[in-house]
């Protein structure tokens, strides 16, 4: 596993919580470095997007594991795969699991819906489920190819998601953990952190719980932090959302006024993108190298 300028297992293990927030390309990886995160969520929802694809796994593996790598050649920081259902079954899983470890993921969270998936948020999306032991045969594949002991594999269940309630969330959970996963992924997709708080009071188990209060957002970080379970918060989806607002923002406003003449003051110089393109330390080396 690459070595990264944080390590996800230590911050959970001296009782901290990791914030990681999304990004769905190098560039955006790169912004979530500079911000003060913790690690970068490799969101298939946001790779989705931003290819204008919908997020029912119509991105290939091998087209997410591409972006990803070229995340982690671009920054230092943690990376965190979301690699929705494994791409398959249980065998498809250990391919898939091998690949994203070597191309530098510190974690990949694998969801216990059936492939092909449909976005989590969406009203009314189909939201089938694997029978349990299905699912705890695709954690047992992860666990058997994982190289680095450091690498974390994080089981997500949908329970609440489908509207399967906390009671079957739960018993997923507890088999997840009994099937060797690091952490437990619980997502919700209802308005209010209550049913979050409640699955996480009356979770019993060792793992820590990972949350992305994405449906949510009255779950601040202090507000998680007081539950004392959750290991990881992942802010799901905040990148490709603020990169469309600004893009539509300034696209209107350059059809409205027939010109970037008012715009070009409330987005950065260019100067600023060469400054992450690393455009001072080119010219050094074509100054050291180029004869």
């Amino acid at each position: 596993m690459r070595k990264t300028s944080k390590n996800l297992r230590e911050i959970i293990a001296n009782g901290g919580m990791a914030r990681v927030m999304a990004a769905h390309d190098p560039l955006s990886a790169m912004l979530v470095e500079e911000a003060g995160f913790d690690g970068i969520w490799a969101s298939g929802f946001e790779i989705s997007a931003a290819m204008g694809l919908a997020d029912i796994s119509l991105v290939s593996m091998t087209e997410h594991l591409t972006n990803m790598r070229n995340m982690a050649a671009r920054t230092s920081l943690p990376i965190v795969a979301d690699i929705d259902t494994g791409y398959g079954n249980a065998i498809n899983v250990l391919y898939t699991v091998e690949q994203f470890e070597a191309a530098g993921a510190a974690a990949v969270v694998i969801e216990d819906k059936m492939f092909p998936k449909v976005t989590s948020l969406i009203d009314g999306g189909r939201q089938d489920l694997l029978p349990i032991a299905e699912f705890q045969g695709k954690i047992e594949a992860a666990l058997s190819v994982r190289k680095d002991p450091e690498f974390l594999i994080i089981a997500r269940t949908e329970a609440l998601i489908a509207g399967r309630g906390e009671r079957e969330a739960l018993e997923r959970a507890r088999a997840y953990q009994a099937a060797g996963a690091d952490m437990i992924l619980i997502h919700s997709k209802q308005k209010t952190p209550d049913e979050i708080e409640s699955f996480i009071k009356a979770w019993d188990g060792k793992a820590k719980i990972v949350i992305v209060p994405t449906a949510y957002p009255q779950m601040t970080e202090a507000r998680a932090r007081s539950l004392e379970k959750i290991g990881i918060l992942i802010y799901g989806n905040h990148a490709v959302r603020a990169a469309v607002t600004g893009m539509q923002k300034v696209f209107a406003q350059i059809i409205t006024d027939g010109g970037i003449q008012n715009v070009n003051a409330d987005i950065v110089p260019v100067s600023e993108i060469f400054r992450l393109q690393k455009m001072d330390e080119v010219k050094q080396n074509e100054k050291r190298f180029l004869r």
